[in-house]
């Protein structure tokens, strides 16, 4: 089988979501990933979904999923044991990803001029809610906050209250985002010979991945506010609009864009009622006043076709518009199940390689770790502890 990408390169992992993720992805490349859990173990292990909706520690889907590729440890940093541990297994890695908060991090020796002076070459990839410095450095932060502070609740109705998007998308982000930075970080060292620190705001991740789309229209004047199931102060149509069977995602930047599906609706012309009516020549008025009537004038001609057969017409016709699938649709859907998209590991179908590499494919190389799994063969094999040392460890609660 063909060596990995990532072949060799060592990665310790201690944190929560966001550190998971990153770990997750290094993994999946072929990189070594030790997760260091808490004896106790990691919180993900308390979200589900759980088979049967029955809690259980070593069966929850998101941590199954986001700890693949990983070799599991336990260990408590706060006694000086602890510490102690982590730096005989960070004197060999190549990157170690945590997502505590400065403040967090400096109480458990996790500052990068103390680990930087454990081994030269490490980098150190701490990704928090709001980066390293300014005024919320220490502040906590859960996906919600950071969605709100990175620009990424203008969603929902305006008479609403702001609607935030599925599942943990902050966190997911900012893991991978710092997944890439470290990537970066490893490269530069090739050049250099020395480690750095890589620090990651989930925040501003967020701000760079979704809000900056509204920088230009503050420069002009224009406020992004919630507006329902478009994007306000963009031309139209910039949306979600219902069809027959579903809904399509209705973007069309350009005017040859917009020209073309017209002509789709108008059985291969323009049609004349919006032609002759010179309320349509801007298409930036068009979505601020005359949406509602655009989407009526529209909605014969989208509920009489099925979300793929407009998704056909505008592949053709090169328009990108696409269609809204539920999750039993991206399940079964053709396209992902040919790429082989969907993978199944000890029974469980999980989400599976973001994208093909020829030369060093990705493969998960293991399921996730039960907790403390491979203490045994870390703290034994590797960093030499006896059998009567580890269970000394074990009763002290250190691990």
């Amino acid at each position: 089988m063909a060596e990995s990408a990532l072949s060799g390169l060592k990665v310790v992992e201690y944190g929560g979501f966001m550190a998971s993720q990153c770990g997750k992805l290094l993994g999946d490349m072929g990189a070594e990933v030790i997760k260091v859990e808490e004896p106790q173990g990691d919180r993900l292990r308390e979200y589900g979904p759980f088979p049967g909706d029955i809690p259980n520690q070593e069966a929850s889907g998101l941590f199954l999923f986001l700890n693949t590729s990983k070799l599991g440890v336990t260990l408590d940093l706060r006694p000086e044991t602890g510490k102690e541990i982590l730096g005989k297994l960070l004197a060999e890695a190549d990157v170690f990803v945590h997502d505590k908060s400065p403040a967090a991090a400096r109480r458990l020796g996790l500052g990068y001029r103390k680990l930087s002076a454990i081994n030269r070459r490490l980098i150190v990839t701490a990704i928090t809610p709001f980066g390293a410095t300014g005024p919320y450095k220490d502040y906590k932060g859960y996906d919600l906050n950071i969605l709100a502070a990175g620009g990424g609740m203008n969603s929902g109705d305006p008479d609403r209250e702001p609607l935030k998007h599925a599942n943990q998308q902050g966190f997911i982000q900012g893991g991978l985002h710092a997944a890439s930075a470290t990537l970066a970080a490893v490269l530069a060292r090739e050049l250099t010979g020395r480690g750095q620190i890589v620090d990651i705001s989930a925040a501003a991740v967020w701000f760079l991945f979704q809000g900056i789309m509204d920088v230009p229209a503050y420069f002009q004047g224009r406020v992004a506010r919630r507006s329902g199931f478009r994007r306000a102060n963009m031309v139209y149509p910039f949306q979600l609009s219902q069809v027959k069977d579903g809904y399509m995602l209705m973007i069309a930047i350009r005017g040859y864009q917009w020209k073309r599906f017209l002509e789709m609706v108008g059985g291969g012309q323009v049609p004349d009622w919006y032609a002759s009516d010179p309320r349509f020549t801007d298409r930036f008025e068009m979505g601020r006043k005359y949406a509602d009537e655009l989407d009526e004038r529209l909605a014969p001609w989208l509920m009489s076709h099925t979300k793929e057969k407009i998704f056909a017409l505008c592949r053709e016709g090169h328009v990108p518009f696409a269609p809204v699938y539920t999750v039993a649709e991206e399940v079964d859907h053709p396209h992902l199940n040919q790429r082989g998209f969907f993978t199944e590991v000890e029974g469980l179908q999980m989400p599976g390689r973001p994208f093909l590499m020829s030369g060093t494919p990705w493969r998960m190389q293991r399921p996730a770790p039960a907790l403390g799994e491979h203490n045994e063969q870390v703290y034994c094999e590797r960093l030499g502890y006896s059998k009567a040392e580890l269970a000394a460890l074990r009763q002290a609660g250190t691990i």
